[in-house]
């Protein structure tokens, strides 16, 4: 696996739109650059980045501006401006020999997780997944936002599970979002068929993961090898980790259900969901006994509810990186390891 290096005081953060461009919330995003600016970084920001528009440009466009920062020896590390949609689209002007022979950090979550399981799963180069460029628009900063500065800087530390979660969004009296909500993380071990609540869990996998809303349309397309991934790691054990954006139960049922199909669960030591961002009528239940059907014959114990993804708080996760996962009684403890 390739760990780029990551970047020092006055090293240059480059930013590009590969899916939304950020024109409607300049205000939020000028704060997020601020706190980069005061971590000691440079900015610079691709043309279409300030866009208002979904997608930013046309994907031959973001494709060059995306490559145009992987080329530019003066930028140190990459980030996605924002999630939105459409990043599919532009997979097709990704320079691959070019990343390849100037690997730099990419960072980004949502949508981008596109561009993330192409940099690591198909060129072995480490991405970040959990934080876009504008993930700094709270005052005050929160802990977990804290902990993706602290990545940004090379510091990669033990994470916890939190204590609370915001299920209400954003709140603009405030402008933070208010954490209301005890964090439940839920362990479940396949047993009899069945998935069994469990206390206790210690594994070590590499790490892979991002937005399986991503994953539903991008497997099987030539900007993905998990397969590959899977097969020439194997001998280190994998844990999944999975940010739910809206599919239904059913739909999550099926995307896991292709990836067991193809044997990407084979040497899992855990398969983690984090707290999915919108549910419509379904609740936890809806899923996992829909789950059950894909893991209850399996000897992979999953995680439900997890800091993982759109709801706040959420995790920074190195993909590629070896993680060392354990939790006891509901209270979860991820390190990661560059090797």
């Amino acid at each position: 696996m390739i760990y780029p290096k990551f970047p020092e005081y006055n090293d240059v953060i480059g930013i590009c739109a590969p899916s939304a461009g950020v024109g409607s919330k300049e205000d939020s995003f000028d704060l997020s650059l601020e706190v980069l600016s005061d971590e000691g970084f440079d900015i610079y920001e691709t043309d279409s980045v300030r866009n208002d528009d979904v997608p930013s440009a046309p994907a031959s466009v973001r494709g060059e501006e995306f490559n145009s920062l992987f080329a530019d020896d003066d930028i140190a590390m990459v980030m996605s401006a924002s999630g939105g949609d459409f990043n599919v689209e532009m997979l097709p002007y990704i320079d691959q020999e070019l990343v390849a022979s100037n690997p730099k950090w990419f960072s980004g979550y949502s949508d981008p997780t596109a561009i993330e399981m192409l940099m690591t799963t198909k060129l072995d180069i480490a991405t970040i997944y959990g934080v876009n460029a504008g993930a700094w628009d709270w005052r005050p900063l929160h802990p977990f936002q804290l902990y993706a500065l602290d990545i940004l800087h090379g510091v990669v530390e033990p994470q916890y599970s939190y204590d609370y979660y915001s299920s209400s969004g954003f709140d603009e009296e405030t402008g933070t979002y208010l954490m209301d909500t005890p964090v439940e993380w839920t362990l479940l071990k396949p047993e009899n068929g069945e998935l069994t609540e469990a206390d206790y869990l210690d594994v070590t996998g590499r790490l892979i993961g991002g937005c399986i809303d991503v994953f539903d349309w991008l497997i099987g397309t030539p900007y993905e090898d998990l397969k590959g991934f899977t097969e020439r790691y194997k001998d280190d054990g994998f844990i999944w980790f999975f940010d739910t954006f809206e599919l239904d139960p059913m739909a999550l049922m099926y995307s896991m259900n292709r990836m067991k199909f193809m044997g990407l669960f084979e040497n899992a030591r855990a398969v983690i969901f984090g707290r999915v961002c919108f549910t419509g009528d379904a609740d936890d239940i809806d899923y996992l006994s829909l789950l059950e059907r894909v893991f209850g014959e399996l000897d992979v114990p999953i995680i439900w509810n997890a800091d993982i993804g759109h709801t706040k708080p959420s995790m920074t996760i190195i993909n590629g990186s070896m993680g060392h996962l354990q939790m006891e009684d509901g209270f979860a403890e991820l390190e990661m390891e560059l090797r």
